[in-house]
């Protein structure tokens, strides 16, 4: 767009120049680049006297100078834009005040329309570079700029926060994208990458997903999750999707980071909020940290978001807000008072642009560096990230069903061979003969598919299988309640090398059916048998298999009355 001259105004007693034309969202407002401002006022400046209300004339100083560069215009003797002249100024630097104030460019490369800018710890709440007649006038569809506009980047003879900027794109429905002028802005444009694509999964309704109040995080702060079905790892959170689903939490996620957000994530506002940047090692802790709090060091400061031990921790994650990550030998100071001094490794960890990962539609895989779910909503499918760096995927828990039982069916579900029971699917390694054994070892490994606990039915030297609860398992070993195996009929003693078999359901029901879980290691061959003498059937007898996706089997109701 071209320099409108009826738009602007100088003013000789206070060098002043000023934007007065239209504003962002008037009629007709207007935008000029910086070459075409300066070659503006070269022009005025070298007529033989000024006219109208642009006091500008051959017997006044120079009021500006291109500095290299069309996009490096430097204020001259004592001239300076005011703040409205500014937001319709692109394409350049702006240096005014002999240096003190400087407005760097910046140019947006994607397709979005609405894109925020986080300066010095808080968001630049003046985001007039998204007013749809400015985006307009400025953006340029052959080299995919969406946006251009100018933001100050030094004031009053310093730099704001080293000159640095984060520009977001948290257009909700959209893939969220952001960029790190991390090194500081220079003279001239500066490049920020924000698209502003479909996001299939994250097609609800702004109003639905706050409704979706069931999805809470259960500790902000270090946090030990069981996520492998087997081992505690430790996360900065536990989100509990309550009864929504793994992709409503992915949304609501989305929700709490949104473009405009009035939420509270972690002591931050939402659209502040990113996740763990930095990973720090440190020792001679003080106090008692609080998680969430703000953290300060020299240089710099960020939000604590979990420590090891609020007392005696040897590990922080933070979110930077500003300045530079802390160095080795620096003393991290919380709000709380609490102290820490950094022991030489600070790690940069990777931050997705959704705090809580990647959503499969059905899953979250993978999830963002430190972000735990609880135990009980995870699946197979889903992939969590641990503090350590190290991928968690839950085990593949599965379910095997008896289905059409009625009260007092006797149900046995035990391992197949054939169309059999399998009866010797173990062998007993060691004679069983106390009075109180607690434990029973095979003469093979337990299979990892096994229920971690359940029933054993064990041949006995009186050829009667017994049925012996087990409370867990390891390597080849039950752990059982006593046993007495020192007696006669049920109680008689056990010879190496008799047999023994898992009985994965083995019970008189009181409902319509029955099943157990176990996790998936490969397709297991079931037998079923169901009895019933009270409401007398003729003997029920199936196989089933108990695959990736579960199993089940529906009992036959033939009468043998």
């Amino acid at each position: 767009m071209a320099f409108v001259a009826a738009d602007w105004t100088v003013t000789r007693s206070t060098k002043v120049i000023d934007y007065i034309g239209d504003a962002h969202a008037g009629a007709a407002p207007t935008y000029s680049t910086g070459i075409e401002l300066h070659r503006q006022m070269q022009d005025w400046a070298d007529d033989p006297v000024d006219g109208g209300d642009d006091e500008i004339a051959i017997i006044d100083e120079t009021p500006t100078d291109r500095a290299g560069a069309d996009t490096n215009i430097v204020m001259l003797n004592s001239y300076t834009l005011t703040a409205t002249a500014i937001e319709h100024i692109y394409d350049c630097s702006i240096t005014q005040t002999g240096g003190a104030d400087i407005y760097d460019g910046i140019q947006v490369f994607g397709n979005s329309t609405s894109i925020q800018l986080i300066q010095d710890g808080a968001r630049i709440v003046n985001d007039f570079w998204n007013e749809a007649k400015m985006i307009a006038a400025t953006s340029d569809s052959a080299s995919s700029t969406s946006h251009r506009f100018l933001v100050q980047t030094r004031s009053a003879g310093a730099d704001i926060d080293g000159r640095r900027l984060l520009g977001t794109q948290r257009v909700l429905g959209t893939t969220f994208t952001e960029f790190f002028i991390g090194g500081g802005t220079n003279r001239g444009n500066n490049t920020l990458a924000l698209t502003a694509n479909p996001d299939g999964n994250n097609q609800t309704a702004a109003g639905t997903i706050a409704t979706w109040t069931s999805i809470v995080n259960n500790n902000e702060g270090y946090t030990g999750i069981v996520v492998d079905g087997t081992n505690t790892h430790f996360f900065y959170g536990e989100w509990d999707i309550g009864s929504q689903s793994k992709n409503d939490l992915y949304e609501r996620g989305k929700w709490l980071q949104r473009e405009g957000s009035v939420e509270t994530v972690y002591g931050l506002n939402g659209d502040l909020f990113r996740g763990v940047t930095h990973e720090v090692t440190v020792d001679t802790p003080t106090g008692t940290f609080v998680e969430p709090e703000k953290v300060t060091w020299t240089g710099g400061e960020g939000q604590l978001l979990a420590i090891d031990s609020v007392t005696a921790g040897t590990k922080m994650w933070i979110q930077m807000l500003k300045g530079v990550p802390p160095t080795d030998g620096q003393v991290i100071t919380g709000v709380s008072t609490a102290t820490a001094t950094v022991n030489v490794t600070v790690i940069s960890r990777t931050v997705p642009s959704t705090f809580i990962g990647t959503s499969t539609g059905s899953a979250i895989n993978p999830g963002a560096f430190g972000i735990g779910i609880e135990s009980a909503d995870l699946t197979n499918a889903d992939l969590l990230v641990d503090l350590t760096n190290v991928p968690r995927q839950p085990p593949n828990n599965v379910q095997f069903t008896v289905l059409n039982l009625v009260a007092g069916d006797r149900v046995l579900v035990g391992p197949a061979t054939g169309s059999a029971l399998n009866l010797g699917q173990f062998t007993v390694n060691g004679t069983l003969t106390g009075a109180t054994v607690t434990s029973i070892v095979m003469n093979s490994a337990i299979p990892t598919d096994t229920p971690s606990s359940g029933t054993l039915r064990v041949e006995n030297d009186e050829g009667r299988y017994v049925r012996i609860p087990y409370s867990s398992y390891t390597a080849s070993t039950f752990t059982i309640p006593s046993y007495d195996f020192s007696g006669t009929g049920i109680n008689d003693q056990v010879t190496t090398g008799n047999n023994a078999f898992i009985s994965y359901l083995d019970l008189a029901t009181a409902t319509t059916q029955e099943s157990f879980t176990s996790v998936y290691l490969a397709d297991r061959d079931l037998f079923v048998r169901v009895r019933n003498s009270t409401i007398p059937i003729k003997t029920f007898e199936s196989t089933g298999t108990l695959g990736s996706g579960g199993g089940s089997a529906t009992t036959g109701r033939i009468s043998d009355a």
